[in-house]
């Protein structure tokens, strides 16, 4: 898909724009920002971009972009984009941001890079940004065709039905369309945003996973407050809102269900892998395959501080238990605990080397980022095939730039 030209100067400048990715996407953001702080206030996620994360994660999506268009510029890397396009329309977003987004990436490579950006290395940037967009354009208008909307228009009102505390750090909201329609229908493993209105104005959008199987009156999320690196202070500006004020009887902006961690047709086995809050689509998976697939092959692992921090703890065991081809392994860093018992608990960092997955397994993983690493290396040493194992990020995709 890539012109042969613009391959050539691609290939050619990617070792100087790659390098300089930090830099560009720096002020990219902050050029962008400074035309349009609305949407620093309103749509991105202003503690990503406190921290880097998101600068960081746009400079790996960019980066494997072009160098796949390099390697095979017949082809437009479409798989690379898949995550980002479902991320994209849970947060509403249309065609016509892409123009604004071009002018500010575009401008910042030609200013990082000063004369290096011939009006010939512009053209063949341009070109690679515009396929990038294109296809991401393309997929987040099929996205909202299924959904059968406008593009864009991905938020319903919701009401608090009942809220649990899980853990002394994640509470679940049972949520409800307020105006007494049905909840629309999803597929296991997919999330909803919620844009919150905090203290100051802002309009912040976080990610959570639906946690139970479709089919049901209600929808739920599981929300962990985040927390500093001290454990004490607050750091999640909606987790820590939604913790402190959702109660029931309350309403929220919620978004359709989007993702693309969505389980295979069939009966071949499946390894659903999780740590921490990662158990949460995991266990909408569970209760959908408990309804309709119980003979499936499954094992469940899952990796947590402690049984005190194991959110749903109890339902994912009754879960699991309803699958009559199944095993569940759960390593806790901490088993000092009369509930950390049974046979299926190890203490520890989760150490799937001595499970032997079954040939053809498909897997499933949600966790921390070194967590999801660390069982996919082991994993494809079990002999997995990579196109097989799927996984689900909370926040910035930082797979692509690590």
């Amino acid at each position: 898909m890539l012109s042969s030209e613009s391959a050539r100067i691609v290939r050619t400048t990617l070792p100087a724009v790659g390098a300089s990715l930090s830099t560009i996407t720096e002020l990219f953001y902050r050029r962008m920002f400074e035309e349009r702080p609305d949407l620093l206030r309103d749509l991105f996620n202003r503690a990503n971009q406190a921290s880097g994360a998101q600068r960081e994660a746009l400079a790996g999506a960019v980066a494997a972009f072009a160098t796949a268009l390099v390697d095979h510029p017949d082809q437009r890397p479409d798989a690379v984009l898949g995550r980002i396009a479902n991320k994209h329309a849970s947060l509403g977003i249309t065609s016509d941001q892409y123009t604004l987004v071009a002018r500010h990436l575009l401008g910042a490579v030609a200013e990082v890079l000063g004369d290096a950006v011939t009006p010939a290395v512009a053209a063949a940037w341009d070109e690679v940004y515009w396929l990038m967009a294109n296809a991401l354009i393309a997929m987040e208008a099929r996205l909202y065709a299924q959904a059968r909307i406008e593009d864009g228009a991905v938020w319903r009102t919701m009401e608090i039905a009942e809220r649990h505390e899980e853990t002394p750090d994640a509470v679940s909201l049972v949520l409800r369309p307020a105006d007494g329609s049905p909840t629309e229908p999803f597929v296991p493993g997919q999330y909803v945003s919620v844009r919150a209105e905090l203290p100051d104005g802002a309009h912040q959008i976080r990610q959570y996973s639906l946690s139970t199987a479709p089919g049901r009156k209600t929808w739920r999320i599981t929300v962990k407050r985040e927390r500093s690196a001290d454990g004490r202070v607050p750091e999640g500006e909606v987790s820590s809102w939604l913790h402190t004020h959702a109660r029931p009887g309350d309403v929220l902006e919620v978004s359709l269900p989007f993702g693309d961690l969505l389980l295979p047709e069939g009966d071949g086995p499946l390894l659903l892998a999780s740590a921490g809050i990662g158990v949460t689509p995991m266990l909408a998976m569970l209760e959908h395959l408990a309804a309709v697939s119980p003979d499936r092959p499954v094992t469940v692992v899952h990796a947590d501080r402690s049984p005190v921090h194991h959110a749903h703890r109890l339902e994912l065991t009754e879960l699991v238990g309803r699958l009559r081809n199944s095993s569940l392994h759960v390593w806790y860093e901490d088993t000092d605990h009369p509930d950390a018992t049974g046979d299926h608990v190890n203490e520890g960092w989760a150490d799937i080397t001595r499970l032997s997955p079954d040939a053809g397994t498909t897997a499933f993983l949600c966790g921390p980022l070194s967590f999801m690493k660390a069982v996919r290396t082991d994993l494809l040493a079990h002999g997995l095939s990579p196109r097989d194992i799927h996984y689900e990020v909370f926040g910035p995709d930082l797979w692509l730039s690590k």
